[in-house]
């Protein structure tokens, strides 16, 4: 650990999960409200409403690339700050929004605030530990962070029952309040003027060769890219399978909840095993069995073995060791790429997470609008993807060897 953190190390992490968790929250809370706005909104075209997620996915991901470096100029705090008020701004757009065209411009408005809770967190826990500590305590924050997929839709679905869905969008202005209010009141700004950096193209053109000047970074950003589309795949298609191929819509969100807190043990198994084994090996292994699982659920539904029923319990296993696999991966790769770039931490976080997340969500576009009736294109997707990033840890493997770590 590289400074003491200002606030008890407790406190830390739930501080930032709980801004970390804007993103989930967004999203997640969403699911159950896809039916009603499909409806309602784009009759003719029902898979039209997963755009929802992706457009907030992708305003998300063009975010990524200003927030970081704004906050390497005027520090972390008021850029957060800024963001959660955008985010509030594109929330009651939607709220008020007529049309499937105008929630989708809202959600888009909405991820470009999302962005400044996300990557600034991550450069406030850069700016405070480093190495395989970083590691530990991103883990811990995923941890606490994979509580919220699991009580989101819960939560959706309550307030669809009490305000209809538009109501959701409320909830979003609420949650934004509570956690950016509580960072304003508690965390002590983490960069010191000293340590800032002026807002100038050329220093930012800098910090971009600089980091993709690194092998390891470099394959680590491709790692998270193929990691994120695998999320988004599953995220954008899991609601329309539980619906449509298994009839299962009204008790999907008690089931998603299960899938989530079960997942949520993979933060607390890394942070227990990533001090003895190491970030890349970690999530080299979880990639590694994912391809494996993900073949398996392929050829458990072409063979129809188990039927509907049976293929249900499959299908929500299989999906439960999907999530799980991300707390063995997102968090470490996202050490790897951000423990060599200290100094231009703000940077580093913007240019990785805007990579990894909108080339994420143009990789689970097509797979989300190939959804025919079967968890068919979900399955090779994933399959597809979890095989490219485990090829390319093996990669990095190789090139430690040759470079070591840059």
């Amino acid at each position: 650990m590289s400074a003491r953190a200002p606030l008890s190390r407790v406190e830390f992490i739930a501080l930032l999960a709980m801004l970390f968790a804007t993103v989930a929250f967004s999203i997640d809370s969403m699911l159950p409200a896809l039916p009603q706005i499909a409806a309602e909104l784009s009759p003719d075209n029902l898979n039209k409403a997963q755009l929802i997620l992706t457009s907030f996915v992708l305003g998300m991901g063009l975010g990524t690339f200003f927030t970081g470096p704004l906050s390497d100029t005027f520090g972390r705090k008021p850029v957060i700050l800024a963001g959660a008020a955008l985010y509030i701004v594109g929330a009651a757009m939607a709220f008020s929004a007529q049309g499937l065209e105008m929630i989708l411009v809202a959600r888009f408005v909405q991820g470009l605030g999302a962005a400044g809770p996300r990557i600034v967190g991550m450069a406030i826990v850069r700016d405070l530990y480093s190495g395989r500590e970083m590691a530990r305590i991103m883990s811990f924050v995923m941890m606490v962070f994979t509580l919220v997929p699991a009580v989101a839709p819960l939560l959706g679905s309550a307030v669809i029952a009490v305000a209809g869905w538009r109501g959701i969008f409320i909830s979003f202005i609420g949650f934004a309040i509570l956690s950016t209010g509580w960072l304003g009141l508690r965390q002590p700004e983490s960069l010191p003027p000293e340590a800032r950096r002026p807002l100038r193209l050329s220093l930012m053109w800098d910090g971009v060769k600089e980091m993709f000047s690194h092998h390891t970074v470099r394959l680590a950003i491709l790692a998270q890219t193929l990691c994120f589309s695998l999320l988004f795949m599953s995220i954008s298609v899991i609601q329309p399978v539980f619906d449509t191929v298994f009839g299962r819509a009204d008790s999907f969100a008690y089931w998603f909840a299960a899938i989530a807190l079960v997942s949520g043990s993979a933060s607390l198994l890394n942070a227990a095993l990533v001090m003895r084994f190491g970030m890349r090996k970690l999530a080299s292994v979880a990639l590694g069995a994912q391809v494996v699982l993900s073949t398996l659920m392929t050829l458990i539904w072409l063979s129809g073995f188990f039927g509907t029923d049976g293929m249900f319990f499959v299908f929500v296993a299989w999906q439960t060791t999907v999530f799980f696999q991300t707390g063995l991966t997102l968090g470490n790769l996202n050490a790897i790429t951000m423990e060599p770039m200290g100094h231009i931490a703000g940077m580093a976080a913007s240019v990785s997470g805007a990579v990894a997340t909108v080339f994420g969500a143009a990789l689970a576009i097509p797979v989300g609008l190939a959804f025919d009736g079967t968890p068919l294109p979900l399955s090779l997707g994933i399959g597809a993807a979890s095989a490219v990033a485990f090829a390319t840890m093996l990669w990095m493997k190789r090139v430690e060897r040759i470079y070591g770590r840059d």
